[in-house]
């Protein structure tokens, strides 16, 4: 009390030594400038659908059926090789998998008993995720989709890849009149090196030139992904040919994304010694809407060895968090590459012998354990999209974030719920210490796993926060909200 008389004291109007607002009109009118170029840069995490993966194929090969039957086959690989939540956890070696009943009826009884809850026992989250993965591939196997005309597309004749541009849009226009598509989809380009730009702006140019011809509405986001890329002035010249398409085309102006592959040491660290992701983006103007991880590009790039480039290789860690601190809470995500170990039976026909059908399911389960671990590696990095190249590979993609989600929500939960009933005071969950920046990684948490289709608002509603204070995205704007309330 004493400090606080003495403030007052010296606090009066009248001290003659105290800052007058005239002598800091500039400081805060510089302030308020700056203050706002920051918040128009990082707004925070985007509040709009984000796709958790990708699925990438071959523009020869889209029809409009395209995308509901790789989510059959994907739901049929899965039923293959794990025909029940028990197996499919021993086949990923989850925590608690060891405890599981080994005989059908005994699985089924557990799994009929776990139905449409999540206890949080082991054996509760492993049966949630399997439920949640089956669910997601018969309604929605297909967030994101490309046409892929480079490394999916290989080298072709020009005659060739002229009538597969072609072909491609008559369908993805078939595909939007029957309303067949995922909710994204777009193309991806070969790079505009000097080797294949004209092909790749003369690819662009067929495709979209030729959906206009059909009488199809454009998809609203449209993406166009630009690979290896290496300059500013490429992604430039990819926005200028957008535009003049859009007005060519009468599409309407700003449907038409851009993505940008980050595969190339270039375009991490420029010649001149410096950070080279924001001067592509920029170059976008506002289009650049992701930027994704080209993983064994980008090792090759390095000059790392084909037997030792991976998904979790230290050099793409690295240029992974090159791009979390150039992107994270801007208007552009940021999307991880690929695992290239395939879950691919090597024996084929109805006619296998048992060590073959054996050696199948050895070499699919094996697949799927790489997989899932890249993607809890990613995960745990904060990336939260992903890309993939075969629809076997999508129970692991949905598999994995739900896993991660699930297994993270109660202590997440509990945390979260005592930081908001202390009102942003530091507190203690266990031998677990918070602040305020702990407490927006977990309302991060629950809006991250929202998004996904991991989590659902009532978990997150379990931990105290209203439906506003979730979709507002910022734990402080909670905290100064309840403490005027109070």
């Amino acid at each position: 009390m004493v400090y606080y008389s003495r403030f007052e004291k010296f606090g009066k109007s009248d001290l003659k030594t105290r800052l007058k607002e005239s002598d800091l009109a500039v400081v805060y009118g510089n302030l308020e400038v700056a203050n706002k170029a920051f918040s128009e840069r990082y707004p925070g995490i985007r509040p709009d659908r984000l796709p958790i993966h990708t699925l990438y194929g071959g523009a020869h090969l889209f029809k409009k059926e395209t995308p509901n039957k790789l989510g059959g086959l994907a739901l049929k690989h899965l039923k293959a090789y794990a025909p029940n939540f028990a197996e499919f956890a021993r086949a990923l070696e989850l925590p608690g998998a060891g405890s599981l009943p080994l005989k059908e009826e005994a699985i089924d009884a557990l799994a009929a008993a776990l139905k449409g809850q999540v206890n949080h026992t082991p054996e509760g989250i492993l049966a949630t995720v399997y439920q949640r993965v089956t669910h997601k591939l018969a309604t929605e196997a297909i967030e994101d989709q490309r046409l892929d005309f480079e490394d999916g597309y290989r080298a072709r004749a020009d005659e060739e890849e002229d009538g597969h541009a072609i072909s491609a849009a008559e369908e993805l226009a078939e595909g939007v009149k029957n309303r067949l598509l995922p909710p994204f989809i777009g193309i991806r380009i070969k790079s505009l090196t000097e080797e294949t730009k004209r092909r790749s702006i003369r690819t662009l140019d067929l495709f979209l030139s030729t959906f206009a011809e059909q009488g199809a509405v454009l998809p609203d986001p449209f993406f166009i992904t630009l690979p290896k890329v290496t300059s500013p002035e490429q992604v430039s010249a990819l926005l200028t040919c957008v535009e003049l398409l859009e007005g060519r085309c009468a599409f309407p102006v700003g449907h038409i994304k851009i993505e940008l592959m980050i595969e190339t040491i270039q375009s991490i660290i420029t010649l001149e010694g410096v950070n080279g992701i924001p001067a592509l983006i920029d170059a976008g103007k506002g289009r650049v809407t992701s930027a994704i991880l080209g993983t064994f590009d980008y090792t090759a790039s390095c000059n790392i060895a084909s037997h030792h480039q991976n998904h979790r290789h230290p050099s793409a860690d690295f240029a992974r968090q090159m791009m979390q601190v150039s992107l994270t809470g801007t208007a552009v995500s940021i999307c991880d590459g690929i695992t290239n170990i395939m879950p691919i039976p090597p024996n084929k026909g109805a006619d296998l012998t048992d060590k073959q059908k054996t050696e199948n399911v050895e070499v699919v389960q094996r697949a799927w354990r790489e997989h899932f671990k890249n993607i809890l590696h990613s995960l745990r990095l904060g990336f939260y999209q992903g890309w993939d190249l075969n629809p076997a590979q999508l129970p692991i993609r949905y598999a994995a974030f739900y896993y991660f989600f699930l297994e993270g929500l109660e202590d997440a939960k509990a945390r979260l719920s005592t930081f908001i009933e202390q009102a942003a005071q530091a507190s203690m969950v266990g031998n677990t210490f918070d602040d305020a920046a702990s407490a927006q990684g977990l309302l991060n948490f629950f809006v991250n796993g929202i998004s996904c289709g991991a989590l659902s608002e009532n978990e997150a509603l379990a931990t105290g926060i209203t439906l506003k204070e979730l979709h507002g995205r910022s734990f402080q704007k909670i905290v100064e909200n309840r403490l005027r309330a109070d």
